[in-house]
Parts: C-alpha cells; sequence; structure tokens
C-alpha cells in the first residue's frame, strides 16, 4: 500500500510550490466518517496528517477503510426525546434527522448540539 508520511508531504507540495506547515498526529486510534447514509467510513490505526495553507487544514487520513452501519439510536444507549429533537431542529434551522444526531452526539445536552450543528453550518 502507498503511504506518504509527513516529510513526503512536505517534499510533494514544495515541489508542487506549495509551502505547507505539515504536522502528524500520532496517537490517532480510529478516524471515523460519518455520513448521511445507512453507513459510515471506519479506518482502524490511522496514519493522520493536518496540512494548513491559505487558513485552511487539510485532513489527510491513511489507513484500511471499512464501511460499516451506523448502530442505532437505542444501541448507542442514548433515547432522544421528540421534543428535543423538535426544539433542536427549530432553534439550529436544520432538519430533525440532522437534529436527532447531533443530540446523539452530544449524549442528549440540547445546548452543545445546537451549537455544534451552528458551527457545521458556518463551516458549509
Amino acid at each position: 500500500m502507498f503511504k506518504l508520511g509527513p516529510k513526503e508531504f512536505r517534499r510533494a507540495l514544495k515541489r508542487l510550490g506549495m509551502n505547507a506547515e505539515v504536522k502528524e498526529v500520532d496517537d490517532a486510534e480510529r478516524a471515523i466518517i460519518v455520513r448521511r447514509g445507512p453507513r459510515d467510513l471506519v479506518v482502524e490505526n490511522p496514519q493522520v496528517t493536518l496540512l494548513n495553507f491559505g487558513g485552511q487544514t487539510l485532513i489527510y487520513i491513511a489507513g484500511e477503510v471499512q464501511e460499516v452501519e451506523k448502530p442505532k439510536e437505542k444501541e448507542k444507549g442514548i433515547e432522544v426525546p421528540e421534543e428535543d429533537v423538535q426544539l433542536v431542529a427549530s432553534e439550529a434551522g436544520v432538519s430533525l434527522e440532522e437534529a436527532r444526531a447531533a443530540l446523539v452526539a452530544t449524549g442528549g445536552d440540547i445546548a452543545r448540539a445546537i451549537l455544534l450543528l451552528e458551527e457545521s453550518k458556518k463551516r458549509r
């Protein structure tokens, strides 16, 4: 498998005429890409490299990717009341599905879920 470490990244970027700050994340155990569909992408023991340039951060994740089924809310041990979902959705201006996912991700904390959704809207 082809792997590029931070040094190789720096060299490749330099050849392209791009200057970037390259930082390796040594203690990453797992990288999860949460998708809208029923399956997420998981990389166990990933090699993670952060590239900062032009005010943006590019995250490079290398490793063996697995596609896994999303756990159901009850399997995660969190039952989210429908009233909380509706409140978060209306306050953050998002769909019920996005509000539910944010509540699950924050352990049911309404304020944190709203902040999480507002931050993610700013990044879009």
